[in-house]
């Protein structure tokens, strides 16, 4: 992404200036040129559309697990990792559905009226350390 800025928008400077001020090398902007799309980014799309695919058949329910286990497993029977598989889930935005139970808590009403002593319950000590005993 970054060298394909440099290559549409910093045509009149000198490359090897923008490259530094990208923070990328300059050899690097070089090789880009002559092949500006690698094998592992080819392989990587070919796999995110496939994972796509296998999302969308599962009405968009399955996660990076399920999703990994058809590949080895089901009728594609690729090799990949399943790290790989949460990777590039991650950055094509891909999802799986989790329903997870609602975690209840108290929330307290701050302009509630506290209830009345129905007990008659003491709450001042005789002494220190006597807890009602004689």
């Amino acid at each position: 992404m970054i060298y394909t800025f440099i290559s549409n928008r910093c045509g009149d400077l000198p490359t090897s200036v923008v490259c530094r001020t990208m923070g990328v090398s300059t050899s690097g902007f070089y090789a880009w040129r002559i092949e500006p799309v690698s094998a592992r980014d080819l392989a990587d799309a070919t796999l995110t559309n496939t994972i796509f695919d296998i999302h969308a058949a599962s009405c968009h329910s399955y996660g990076a697990p399920r999703v990994w286990s058809e590949l080895r497993l089901g009728d594609r029977q690729l090799r990949c990792s399943r790290k790989r598989v949460e990777r590039l889930m991650r950055q094509a935005n891909i999802r799986g559905i989790y329903r997870r139970r609602g975690r209840g808590c108290t929330v307290r009403d701050p302009a509630g009226v506290p209830s009345a002593d129905l007990v008659n319950r003491q709450f001042v000590a005789d002494a220190p350390d006597r807890h009602g005993l004689p």
